[in-house]
């Protein structure tokens, strides 16, 4: 069986342990995360505190953008964009890891309260049933505080959520 998760683009070149996960994963991305891989490559703002793994970071993220740009590849997020909501085909990275951009498309159901790409990334998680898988513990408490219904990992979680995970009916009370 195969574990879905909506997460952003730069997780997938932060950490490493997802492309290497026990059993197969498919991660859910909004397109507008892959346009944020860009404009972090031309920052001069550092994405991890030491410099040797700035580097690589920074590396990974590199090859992660030349992923998107191959011509295969781009070809399939291109169909996806032709209409809100439209998944692309299955990119492949290994035999266990594909990735499926969404183009997400920002309403104002949660804009007031949460900025467009964690929008995208809350009304994803909802129209493709499947959690969130982030690194921002800030995102996750203002989740939690504003009810929203979606199922959230942490990224240090990343294990048990493949393993095990938390089915649906387990959320629900009675």
């Amino acid at each position: 069986m195969v574990r879905r998760f909506v997460i952003e683009a730069i997780m997938i070149a932060t950490y490493g342990q997802m492309l290497m996960p026990s059993r197969p994963v498919e991660y859910i991305i909004p397109y507008s995360t892959i346009l944020e891989l860009y404009d972090m490559r031309e920052s001069q703002d550092p994405i991890m505190t030491s410099p040797e793994d700035e580097a690589h970071v920074r590396g990974k993220l590199n090859e992660l953008i030349a992923f998107f740009e191959d011509s295969f590849n781009k070809k399939k997020i291109e169909k996806s964009l032709v209409a809100p909501w439209r998944p692309s085909s299955p990119l492949l990275v290994n035999e266990k890891v594909s990735l499926t951009v969404i183009h997400a498309v920002d309403n104002a159901q949660y804009g007031e309260l949460f900025d467009p790409i964690e929008t995208e990334l809350i009304l994803t998680a909802m129209k493709e049933q499947a959690p969130l898988l982030t690194d921002q513990f800030e995102l996750q408490d203002k989740l939690i505080e504003h009810g929203v219904p979606i199922q959230i990992y942490d990224v240090d979680d990343f294990d048990f959520a493949v393993e095990e995970g938390i089915s649906p009916e387990d959320l629900q009370t009675t």
